[in-house]
This record gives C-alpha cells, sequence and structure tokens, in this order.
C-alpha cells in the first residue's frame, strides 16, 4: 500500500487511480467539514464535489508545502465560502436523519440529552459569520493549530486566535439568548482521533 506521499505524486502526474485512493480517504472529511460550513446534506454534498474536483484540477501546482488534507481543507472551506455566497443559504439546518456523528453512548436519556445539544449547537454555528464559523471549525472539528490555519486562510496565527475566539464568544452569547445554559462544549475524540462534537 502506497503512503500518502506517493499516492500524490503519482497523482500529480495523473494517475486517476491514485487520486481515487486520496478521495476514499478524506471524502467523509470533506463532506463534514461541507455540512458544518453549509448546513444542510444537499448543499454540502454539491460543496463537496466541487472541492474534489478543484483538487484534481489543482493537483499539478499542489507543490507538498503543506500536508495534502490541510490543503483539501483550503479547498474546501473555499468552495464552501464561495457557494454560501451565491446561494445565500444561511439559516438552513441538518435533518437528523442525514446527520453522519457517531452514536451518543451512554442511557437513551443521555443519548438523547446529548443529540439536542449538537443539534442546538449546530444551529448556533449557522449563525456565525464566515469567517469566524470557518476558524471555529476548523480548530474544534479538524483540530488544526493556529499556524495551520493562518496558512490556509493567509492570516496571521494572532488574527486566527482572535477570531476564535470571538466565534467562541458569540456562540457563547447565541446558545444563552436562545435559551441554552450550557459553555461550549470541548470536542471529544473517537478512538480514530476523530472529533464527534457538533
Amino acid at each position: 500500500m502506497m503512503d500518502e506521499i506517493t499516492l500524490v505524486q503519482c497523482a500529480r502526474r495523473g494517475d486517476a487511480e491514485a487520486f481515487e485512493v486520496l478521495v476514499h480517504r478524506y471524502q467523509n472529511h470533506v463532506y463534514r467539514l461541507a455540512l458544518r460550513m453549509c448546513g444542510n446534506a444537499h448543499d454540502a454534498e454539491e460543496v463537496a464535489q466541487e472541492a474534489l474536483v478543484a483538487a484534481w484540477r489543482g493537483l499539478p501546482s499542489f507543490r507538498g508545502e503543506s500536508k495534502f488534507s490541510s490543503w483539501l481543507y483550503q479547498l474546501t472551506t473555499h468552495a464552501a465560502v464561495d457557494f454560501l455566497r451565491r446561494e445565500k443559504r444561511h439559516r438552513n439546518t441538518t435533518p437528523v436523519e442525514e446527520q453522519t456523528e457517531l452514536p451518543a453512548e451512554g442511557t437513551p436519556q443521555q443519548a438523547a440529552e446529548t443529540t439536542e445539544v449538537r443539534e442546538q449547537l449546530r444551529r448556533a454555528l449557522l449563525c456565525l459569520t464566515e469567517e469566524h464559523r470557518q476558524i471555529f471549525l476548523l480548530r474544534q472539528m479538524e483540530q488544526l493549530s493556529y499556524e495551520e490555519i493562518g496558512q490556509l486562510l493567509r492570516l496571521e496565527s494572532g488574527t486566527v486566535k482572535s477570531r476564535l475566539h470571538r466565534a467562541k464568544k458569540q456562540l457563547q452569547q447565541i446558545l444563552l439568548q436562545q435559551g441554552n445554559l450550557f459553555d461550549v462544549p470541548a470536542v471529544k475524540q473517537n478512538r480514530e482521533g476523530e472529533s464527534t462534537d457538533v
């Protein structure tokens, strides 16, 4: 099995099979990020497709200065922002049956409460500005460093930190206004290291 660097090098030379392996490896991450940016499954599918097409077209210019996954997240966030600006769909939510989150653990009551908290937080996220939502998701959900986010969005690390701080404060205010008294939760990770909140 080829490692990622080799796969990227082959894909850059036009190897469609190598690119397909990369797509298979990252398509769920791309979709989840698009879903959180857009707010509904239909739009997220379109954005994810746009991002993957952009990745295929842009591979010849990808120099490996950042991780392939980080570059793919950049393409996804740009595709989502462009889509939202075109369509002006800022307040849609995802039906529960279309969510791709892992099932909550514990008793049925705990599971129901966890699902409700996630849905409330999801709705609150859609009230943030695009730039604040983008940074919050890249940091809290995708676990990128401030430096990686700065490289993706062409921002100084200090700007990333201040926007993330404002995003969290806005989220708390929105949740309080909606009558939700819990704090913005820390991100949990499953056994594979993937974030499971929101």
